[in-house]
């Protein structure tokens, strides 16, 4: 889509001036509100299902894909992917009729 030529004419000078905006006062911080003490979170028995709180951390499986992503090497296994989420939703299923 064309919409314009280019032209090679110098630009014209701007006249006037612009204000640079000014800074408004900096406001002090404010103290982050504590929750009271009657506040509580409370889990589904769905949510409660999705994790037994037994899930483990692999630092090093971390660093390793984390390298490969900024290196470039990493590659996407969809079939992989794929598995995992039939095996997790009959795994969730099978909680579910117990």
């Amino acid at each position: 889509m064309k919409i314009g030529s280019i032209d090679n004419k110098a630009l014209a000078p701007v006249t006037g001036e612009r204000n640079a905006p000014t800074a408004a006062p900096a406001a002090k911080p404010e103290k982050a509100a504590t929750p009271e003490a009657s506040a509580q979170v409370t889990l589904s028995s769905t949510a409660k299902s999705l994790g037994d709180g037994s899930a483990e951390f692999d630092a090093a499986k971390v660093e390793r894909i984390s390298n490969a992503i900024r290196d470039g090497q990493y590659k996407v296994n969809p079939e992989a992917i794929a598995d995992k989420l039939i095996s997790n939703a009959q795994e969730l299923l099978s909680r579910g009729s117990h």
